[in-house]
């Protein structure tokens, strides 16, 4: 079969552990270029930064960012998105205001995060957890629920960093049982990203794949973690690194 498209996750799939892309990655999407594969990057990633990776590698191709909650090639006009209206938004907030962890609302052209206190009693405005260098202007605040009070945001992400697991497995089974139209997965060790229900990186190849023309079945997809499962599970070659959790199995069509 001929794929037509290429959907690559970024983190931990395209970048080395120092944030670089590796010469022989850039060659190998330039050869896909070359044959007419439409490449594109599916990714937890806010649009800011998915698109300076973008640059990097000299795509100009519709972007699946916030894990299938904006697509598009600018921020101006995008061709798809789906947000967690400002009530739904309070609520996880204040759900995970409740844990401890540090909590980012990822609008697509900037964040909202909270202060966190770390054990030795110092308020920090944390970046850890997001796997995201910052890209766009981030606020940090005492009380997000608070914030989003006074100042209702409808972001298409919620991201949390939990520092500790049963931490992270409690409150991911809070939202699910309370907050009902949501989706939860995770894009790194520790983290959970909250979606409006239905939103994932599957669903954006599929959004993106309607406007192309192009089906799941001429597609290949790579990625390194929970949120990439279901794409990578649906496209007609699915890819998991060597580095993505045991809950992966590689599918492979002849």
């Amino acid at each position: 079969m001929a794929y037509r498209l290429l959907a690559l996750d970024i983190d931990g799939t395209l970048l080395q552990s120092n944030h670089r892309l590796a010469k022989q990655t850039k060659e190998a999407i330039n050869f896909a270029k070359r044959k007419g594969v439409y490449v594109t990057l599916a990714t937890g990633r806010s649009f800011p930064s998915a698109q300076k990776v973008a640059k990097a590698l000299d795509l100009e191709t519709d972007l699946i960012t916030h894990d299938g909650a904006f697509i598009g090639s600018s921020l101006e006009t995008p061709t798809f998105e789906r947000r967690l209206n400002n009530e739904k938004a309070y609520h996880i907030v204040e759900l995970l205001e409740k844990h401890n962890c540090h909590i980012r609302v990822m609008h697509e052209k900037f964040a909202i995060g909270n202060k966190i206190r770390q054990k030795n009693y110092l308020i920090a405005k944390m970046t850890v957890g997001i796997g995201d260098p910052v890209f766009y202007p981030v606020t940090f605040v005492d009380s997000l629920s608070n914030y989003l009070l006074n100042e209702p945001v409808m972001p298409p992400k919620i991201h949390a960093f939990f520092f500790n697991e049963k931490d992270r497995l409690s409150a991911k089974e809070e939202l699910l049982k309370e907050i009902p139209g949501i989706h939860v997965t995770s894009s790194s060790e520790g983290g959970l990203e909250i979606v409006s229900e239905g939103i994932s990186k599957a669903r954006g190849l599929q959004v993106l794949g309607e406007k192309l023309g192009i089906g799941l079945s001429q597609m290949v997809a790579i990625g390194a973690y929970e949120n990439d499962l279901e794409m990578i599970t649906q496209v007609g070659l699915g890819v998991a690194m060597g580095n993505a959790p045991n809950i992966f199995v590689t599918k492979r069509i002849g």
